[in-house]
This record gives structure tokens, sequence and C-alpha cells, in this order.
């Protein structure tokens, strides 16, 4: 965990990085043309990795983790000494790569959500960054792979032209998508979560002083109750409990080493 901006945040690496430097890993890739797998976990993220060993494996193996969360943030400044000021929000990270995106000329490809969603996040997008060149678009088939699939997609996406893949799957299915499809693709894969709701308006975004005070969850616990109280209510004191075990050294928090090997299948 010491290499790079890598640091240990309950067994999970996360980068100790800001929108610029992330930004300018995901652009460097598309232009290198060589594989990159970024993601961004609020406390979410990272409590899927410290309940499931081999998806904390998956997750250290991530070229780049952004601190989505301002508690993840306040995790890397009181473990590490990061001075971090901002965090790395994934629906804001979006923004600014598409943007360069455009600007470059990189084509792009949007991987995941429903064709509702999408039909409605591409005239967002195009309104938003009129140069922007949109290479593909692919909704989720909502299932495990078929073999060969993986494959497949991979071809589609080759074909199309496109220098960077947005994967919006949900956590933890798009981390384990961008891992999968990592190996065969010549390009960066970022999963990026709410992004695609969120930039095609059906999700609202908190106001600015909740998201400063690490508010986001309660926002969102009020506009989806029914199907996030289980992450908010039991994930976020099962986080600061952990927390706290490792800043006082009761919990080591040994990070898994990171994962190698491809799934037999994973959802698409």
């Amino acid at each position: 965990m010491s290499a790079g901006t890598k640091r240990n945040v309950l067994g999970v690496g996360v980068d100790a990085t800001d929108y610029a430097r992330a930004t300018e890993a995901v652009v460097a890739a598309a232009h290198e043309r060589r594989p990159l797998a970024l993601t961004a976990l609020a406390v979410h993220g990272v409590m899927t990795g410290v309940l499931d060993p081999a998806h904390n494996a998956r997750l250290n193996s991530f070229d780049v983790v952004t601190p989505d969360g301002q508690p993840v943030r306040w995790a890397l400044n009181l473990l590490h000494g990061a001075g971090l000021t901002d965090r790395v929000y994934g629906p804001e990270l979006t923004l600014r790569v598409l943007a360069r995106f455009a600007e470059e000329g990189l084509p792009v490809y949007l991987y995941g959500s429903t064709e509702e969603t999408l039909s409605r996040l591409v005239p967002a997008l195009e309104r938003k960054f009129p140069a922007l060149k949109i290479a593909g678009v692919e909704p989720s088939k909502f299932r495990a792979a078929t073999p060969g699939e993986d494959a497949e997609i991979a071809d589609r996406i080759r074909a199309s032209g496109a220098r960077l893949v947005l994967v919006g799957l949900g956590c933890p299915r798009q981390e384990v998508f961008a891992y999968a499809m990592r190996p065969l693709l010549d390009m960066p894969l970022m999963a990026v979560g709410a992004a695609f709701d969120y930039h095609a308006g059906l999700l609202r975004n908190p106001p600015p002083w909740m998201q400063r005070a690490g508010l986001e969850w309660f926002w969102r616990l009020g506009l989806e109750p029914k199907r996030l109280w289980r992450r908010y209510v039991i994930l976020n004191p099962a986080y600061l409990a952990r927390l706290a075990a490792q800043k006082t050294g009761l919990w080591k928090a040994t990070p898994p080493t990171p994962a190698t090997t491809r799934p037999a299948t994973f959802d698409v």
C-alpha cells in the first residue's frame, strides 16, 4: 500500500489523489492505448471490500481508487496525514474527464444502466459537451455473462473506436466488470456508479453544504429509503467502528494481495 498514492483504508487501497491527477491518469492511458481500471469509492464501496475478501483483492488491483465520499477522504487524512482538501466524487470526475475527452477528440463508450436512462443521458452529455464523441452505447443485460460474451463485448467496444469506457452498473457489479474486462481492452475503464443517473437528470445532487459535511448518504436515503436503508443504517456505523479500530491499532486491517485471476463469469 505504500507504492505511489495508495493508502490502506480498512484494508482497501485508496489513492490520496485529487481531480486533476485522477483525470490526467485516465487521459494518459487513453492516449497511450493501455488498460486502466478506475473506481470512486464511498463508504459503501469500501465496506463491500471489507466484507468480501475476494472483492477486496479485486479492488486492490485497480490502478486508481478515488475517495468518492467525504468519510473516505477523512479516513485518508486521519490515518495517513494525506492533507486532502476535497474528495474525488465519481459524477464530478466523470464530467471533468469527459470535458478533456471532448477537447481532445477522444471517443467514449457508455456501458450499463437501462435503455431509458441512456436515452436521457446521451443528449444531456451532448448538450453539455457539443464536441464529445460518443462511440457507442450499450445497456446492461442485468444477468451473468454467457461463455464468450465478454470477448464479444470487448470486440464491440474496440470496433467502435472508443478510447474510454464509462461503466454504470452499480457497486459492486461495475467494479467486477471493470476488473474482468481490463485485460481485454487497451483503454481505461471508469466505474462511475450513479453518475449515469445524475447526469441523465434522474437523481438530484444534495446541496453543497450537505456534500461538504459528508451527509450525501442522508440525502440519498431520503430519496430511496426502501432500497438504501440497509446500506446506510448498517454499513455507516460499521465503517466508523472499523476506522476507529484501525486508527487505534486494535485492528491491523491487513490488505489482501491484489487479485490477478479473471472471474469465470460476472454480471453484464
